[in-house]
């Protein structure tokens, strides 16, 4: 079975030495989500890395959320990491893909329910119904400023957005005309979706140096005077 390859895997963001001892400090997970983190990383299948697991599980036991939304199945990791808090909707569109994480699921002890959808998250985003308290984005980069007018719909009025790979290891920053033009579209909208979370007077946001980046996004309360 092949997976296509994020090429940004091996272009990290932050110093490499920082890097490799969040990956071999921070303690493994256990069970079948540990299980899957190595096997994933073993066969080069691109999750979440393990330092922005370790975030993203520590966050959910804070916040406690109680509906959960992914777009991004890939094999199920993330989504299982996730439904130790909450119930969770997942939303995949990769055949390959949905096949190996209903196996994962369906081998899986998960304390709360996992409903895998499948097909296109542009449209399958219009049928689910929120509210919901995380919703994490973790697929096509290209996509995410097209998702995200209906992910803050779809947010909880205290909830967090998770946005994975919003740098492009680093690239994100370089002029357009040093893209190669297969990436060119990646580029430009993940340019367009940071100058609407910087710009956006309605959104609160924060970037950490995890993986290839993630932003997280509530919305701004408005205080009435």
């Amino acid at each position: 079975m092949t997976h296509k390859l994020n090429e940004m895997m091996d272009k990290p963001i932050i110093k490499e030495s920082v890097l490799n001892y969040m990956r071999e400090a921070l303690p493994k997970f256990s069970g079948i989500i540990g299980e899957l983190e190595e096997a994933a990383h073993r066969r080069r299948v691109p999750i979440i890395p393990h330092e922005t697991a370790t975030y993203i599980d520590q966050l959910l036991s804070v916040i406690r959320p109680e509906k959960i939304l992914e777009v991004g199945t890939a094999i199920g990791f993330s989504a299982l990491l996730m439904a130790q808090y909450a119930p969770v909707d997942t939303i995949e569109r990769n055949p390959v893909m949905v096949e190996e994480a209903k196996e994962n699921f369906q081998r899986s002890n998960s304390p709360y329910a996992i409903q895998l959808l499948e097909g296109d998250a542009k449209g399958l985003l219009e049928k689910v119904e929120g509210p919901y308290d995380v919703i994490f984005l973790d697929s096509a980069k290209a996509k995410y400023i097209e998702f995200l007018p209906r992910c803050l719909e779809l947010l909880a009025d205290n909830g967090v957005i998770l946005i994975d790979d919003i740098f492009q290891g680093g690239t994100v920053f370089d002029d357009d005309d040093t893209i190669p033009r297969r990436v060119r579209k990646i580029h430009r909208n993940l340019n367009a979706l940071l100058e609407k979370l910087t710009n956006d007077p309605m959104l609160k946001v924060s970037f950490l140096p995890l993986g290839d980046g993630l932003a997280m996004i509530n919305k701004r309360k408005i205080v009435k005077v």
